[in-house]
């Protein structure tokens, strides 16, 4: 997919920036609930989505999209491609949807962890075992 042609810098080009700083500016594009979501939806669509098809994914306003589209473009995890008076976007690279899938799972098991200690810290079993709900009700 070819990009539209823009007059933004290239966060990653300076090649004497230490790579920590380049992997922050990587993640200031994630740094949003609603990009997150748009990248989300790109990667789970089998095909490039128009920006009407985006719209109707995330209900959002077509200039709040808009404004965020142009933060993953400038952060090289999206590309976009104008065919007539359409545009379409897609994942820059297959491993944004990786990256995704990587952090689900690490958020998933902060939770469990956090759930487990939780649970031994204040002494409690699994909310809603019988255990649970047993001890509820006794300190009633």
């Amino acid at each position: 997919m070819e990009p539209l042609n823009e007059d933004s810098t290239d966060t990653f080009t300076d090649a004497n920036r230490p790579l920590y700083e380049v992997k922050a500016n990587l993640f200031k594009g994630l740094a949003h609930p609603v990009r997150v979501r748009v990248l989300e939806v790109l990667a789970h669509a089998d095909t490039d989505l128009s920006v009407s098809d985006l719209l109707a994914d995330t209900g959002l306003e077509a200039s709040h999209l808009s404004q965020h589209l142009s933060v993953l473009r400038r952060h090289n995890l999206v590309v976009a491609e104008r065919r007539g008076s359409l545009v379409f976007y897609s994942l820059a690279y297959p491993q944004v949807a990786d990256l995704l899938a990587v952090a689900r799972q690490l958020l998933v098991e902060i939770l469990e962890t956090t759930q487990q200690r939780l649970i031994s810290t204040v002494g409690l079993s699994q909310p809603g075992s019988a255990d649970a709900v047993a001890s509820n009700a006794v300190s009633r």
